[in-house]
């Protein structure tokens, strides 16, 4: 099965993710590994990877995935606020509007990423009050993701997706 790797990646976080998609599947079927561009269409599967702004992928992702028809995509991505499946949910349903009806996606991945330390300093200089608690409090928790779990995990859906695509 050829595939694709089409990522994003803002604070390392995305490419980290692709980085472990790449050496988990086998390296002689990768067409295309890099950033958004008319060259990654030649895989029977794109994995397509993107950072979160303002609750859904980051604006070269998006124009990617418009560009997109009749292909087989496996969405990744990471967030800055994290530790809510739902919220994850939220975010690849929104990511999926930009794909055509013609696209299937074969399967998803999210996980929490650490985020610049401008945001923590942006955080520390609002009004006291709970949600900056909890935002100071989620920066804090951000910055050891990805961690080793949640590579597992992407290995894990990434194996289970090359398994039923090899049948």
């Amino acid at each position: 099965m050829s595939y694709t790797i089409v990522y994003s990646s803002r604070t390392g976080n995305t490419a980290l993710l692709a980085q472990t998609i790449q050496n988990t599947l086998p390296q002689e079927e990768c067409c295309y590994f890099g950033t958004p561009s008319q060259d990654a269409l030649g895989g029977e599967v794109l994995y397509v990877g993107f950072w979160t702004d303002k609750g859904t992928c980051d604006e070269s992702t998006a124009l990617f995935l418009q560009s997109l028809t009749n292909q087989k995509v496996f969405l990744f991505g990471t967030a800055g606020f994290g530790g809510s499946t739902a919220y994850f949910e939220q975010i690849l349903n929104r990511v999926k509007e930009y794909l055509s009806s013609s696209v299937q996606v074969v399967g998803t991945y999210m996980c929490q990423g650490k985020m610049p330390q401008v945001v923590r300093d942006r955080y520390a200089t609002m009004e006291d009050s709970p949600k900056r608690t909890m935002m100071l409090e989620n920066f804090d928790q951000a910055l050891s993701h990805p961690d080793q779990k949640d590579l597992m995990e992407l290995k894990k859906a990434v194996t289970c997706l090359s398994s039923v695509e090899n049948l």
